[in-house]
């Protein structure tokens, strides 16, 4: 972590990482009701983008705060996370389907990650 510390280098990337998975979550729940042609036709629908907007708004703030704390070569990769978080919660929330195949390049993608954390900074 270095002089970056645990909280610009770590926790709130990952607090960033996990708002983030949970819009996309909102996306999908939005865009089941949302219907852009009649967009006022189901306002629960359009509540519930607002709600999206909103919360991948906010993560875009948090994300740029971190940027002014931590060198982005060293916390983007932990946006990989969300190759994980977003479809471990459309299995449990929207209980989608996920293959096996899938599952396994998602270990592909942490087993990079932490092999980028093992890398000595630049």
């Amino acid at each position: 972590m270095g002089s970056v510390g645990l909280l610009w280098g770590l926790v709130a990337p990952l607090v960033c990482v996990i708002v983030i998975s949970a819009g996309q979550l909102l996306f999908k729940l939005a865009a089941g009701r949302f219907d852009i042609r009649q967009p006022f036709a189901d306002p629960q629908g359009l509540a519930v983008l607002g709600v999206a907007l909103a919360v991948y708004g906010a993560a875009t703030l948090l994300w740029v705060t971190i940027l002014r704390h931590a060198p982005l070569s060293r916390i983007y990769p932990l946006m990989a996370l969300s190759f994980l978080l977003t479809p471990l919660g459309a299995t449990l929330v929207l209980k989608e389907p996920i293959s096996p195949g899938y599952w396994a390049g998602i270990a592909l993608i942490l087993a990079g990650l932490v092999v980028i954390s093992r890398a000595p900074a630049g």
